[in-house]
């Protein structure tokens, strides 16, 4: 059975690179979500005035990656003191956030936050917040790194550096090798 969490750090090429070299993760898709505009656009959403933030949709085997190990890459692969940032992308849209979908999730996303917080001297910004509804992002945000990222000079200067801290920090994790 697939379980499914939804997370935002930052831009969503770049988060869903990361998850999609994880063992356990089954699909990961790109969206948007915490907004108030309905059926937003990722050009109204880049503008930042929609109240979405750029978020990956993670389905995942919970037999073969608990919850709690998906939540510490997801703080070890992103900043979690900037707020309302990651890198040069600024605005609320890249904001830091977690939206469980129960009351389990909100829980293990707190203990994950609360675990994130005990290893960092700077203030974790992560936010939780209520599970709104789910918006699919355009076509050609999917599988970005896979089809157009490599030819992207912002996604080859961010992606790899969190690919290589995925493949260093949680090898028995990815699915590729330190070396690659």
């Amino acid at each position: 059975m697939t379980d499914y969490v939804t997370l935002a750090g930052g831009c969503f090429w770049c988060t869903e690179a990361v998850f999609k070299d994880v063992i356990g993760v089954e699909s990961v898709e790109s969206g948007y979500i915490g907004g108030q505009t309905t059926n937003p656009t990722y050009k109204e959403v880049c503008g930042g005035n929609t109240g979405h933030a750029e978020a990956i949709r993670i389905g995942f085997d919970a037999e073969q990656l608990d919850i709690d190990n998906l939540l510490d890459i997801f703080f070890a692969t992103h900043d979690p003191t900037q707020l309302n940032r990651q890198g040069n992308d600024v605005g609320t849209q890249y904001r830091s956030a977690m939206f469980p979908a129960d009351e389990a999730q909100r829980e293990a996303m707190q203990a994950a936050l609360d675990r994130a917080q005990a290893g960092s001297d700077k203030p974790i910004v992560t936010t939780i917040e209520p599970m709104t509804t789910w918006y699919e992002a355009e076509g050609y945000h999917q599988d970005y790194w896979e089809t157009s990222g490599r030819s992207n000079p912002y996604c080859m200067a961010v992606i790899p550096p969190k690919l290589q801290k995925l493949r260093k920090s949680f090898a028995a994790r990815s699915k590729t090798s330190v070396d690659a």
